[in-house]
């Protein structure tokens, strides 16, 4: 993913050591600086969040065994995101 041609806003974020560390880590393995491989992290993150509900065109067309689905399926896909943000820490340490 080419960042340049793309960024037209800067942002600088205030991280602890420890974040720093596991970033620098996981960029050199990546063979990247650690700005550009937060700026493509930021940007999976950001965009599967603002897209519109990939699964809205889906609600009620099964049974999920789950009554509460319908209202509460960001909080289920937010939870599932927290589980592979957590995951992705844990392999970078």
């Amino acid at each position: 993913m080419n960042l340049k041609k793309k960024m037209s806003q800067s942002l600088t974020l205030s991280v602890s050591e420890e974040v720093y560390l596991h970033l620098r880590r996981a960029a050199e393995q990546a063979g990247q600086l650690p700005e550009v491989l937060a700026a493509q992290w930021l940007s999976l993150f950001t965009r599967s969040a603002v897209d519109s509900d990939p699964l809205e065109k889906f609600i009620g067309t099964f049974r999920s065994g789950c009554p509460d689905w319908t209202d509460n399926h960001d909080k289920y896909i937010e939870q599932s995101q927290q589980a592979a943000r957590e995951c992705a820490v844990w392999l970078l340490t």
